[in-house]
């Protein structure tokens, strides 16, 4: 490790679908995070590790913050606001489409809060003229004390690399947390899950809100070359429970196929993978069965 080795902890917050996952994991090269058209997508923080021969650092990915409607919601928050005190830096993100919103204020107040760098970061800049880049600029500039203002595209990695040399100009010296072949510090279990969330947003579109959570009901090595999963989506409506399964169980088919590839790629592996559906009414505002499922906020 060389001297003067730089390493901490950057926060990514921002109104729901700005593209924080998509950066993510642009970022660390490996899908941890899942990404979704669908606001909230994230409900726990996600951390990516960056490894350099010269610096670590590690993205920690916010529940994207918005007006709570029931408990898991007032969680969501509560983590996001929790994260902005731990860290070495804040990377502000908005969608360059959609421009200042009701939304982005409330994060506002809450970054001046915090007494660490904050750097807007203009995401989305493939979809708009390079010409209007600077409108938004000009227009969020004096909101906050921001350190720097840089616009990018996670998805297309324009200007990916600037930022991070930027944020590494920020970081203290300090040691390497994580070993330099870890991605993140979240266990494969939780991962797996959320690859089938994700398939589950993906497939469903508007018939399914955000009720759903993947509970892992069993992960073993049955032999050498397979690995098999038993997993249960959770929703909150026998309605929605129909949709999932499918007409013969075409839905919860294609799910499992679906989600079956990303977890090969990730294990490196051949998976076998069995869902089940389950409801459970109301199980967001339900604080047993908020822990039950890993949603935690004395943990933060």
């Amino acid at each position: 490790m060389e001297d003067n080795y730089k390493s901490g902890f950057i926060a990514i917050i921002g109104r729901p679908n700005v593209g924080k996952s998509t950066f993510l994991n642009r970022v660390i090269g490996q899908k941890i995070a899942i990404m979704s058209d669908k606001p909230q997508t994230t409900r726990n923080k996600i951390q990516g590790v960056l490894t350099t021969h010269d610096s670590q650092i590690i993205f920690i990915d916010t529940p994207g913050i918005h007006k709570p409607k029931h408990r898991l919601g007032d969680f969501m928050v509560q983590v996001a606001e929790n994260t902005l005190n731990e860290v070495d830096a804040v990377l502000f993100m908005i969608n360059a489409k959609e421009g200042y919103g009701k939304g982005d204020q409330f994060i506002i107040d809450l970054l001046a809060k915090t007494k660490r760098p904050v750097f807007l970061i203009i995401n989305k800049i493939d979809l708009i003229h390079p010409d209007d880049v600077f409108p938004l600029i000009e227009q969020y500039k004096d909101k906050a004390n921001f350190q720097e203002v840089i616009p990018i595209s996670a998805l297309q990695g324009n200007n990916v690399n600037h930022l991070l040399e930027v944020l590494k100009s920020h970081l203290p010296e300090g040691p390497q947390y994580y070993p330099e072949d870890q991605v993140t510090d979240h266990p494969e279990r939780f991962i797996i899950t959320e690859l089938i969330r994700e398939k589950v947003l993906e497939l469903t579109r508007e018939e399914i809100p955000h009720s759903i959570t993947v509970v892992m009901e069993n992960l073993e090595k049955r032999d050498s070359n397979a690995i098999f999963i038993q997993a249960t989506i959770v929703t909150e409506r026998k309605t929605q429970k129909g949709i999932l399964i499918g007409k013969q169980g075409s839905m919860l088919k294609k799910i499992g196929k679906n989600a079956r590839k990303d977890i090969e790629a990730l294990l490196g592996s051949k998976v076998y993978l069995e869902l089940w559906v389950k409801v459970k009414k109301d199980w967001r505002n339900k604080q047993s069965q908020l822990h039950e499922y890993g949603f935690r906020s004395d943990e933060y």
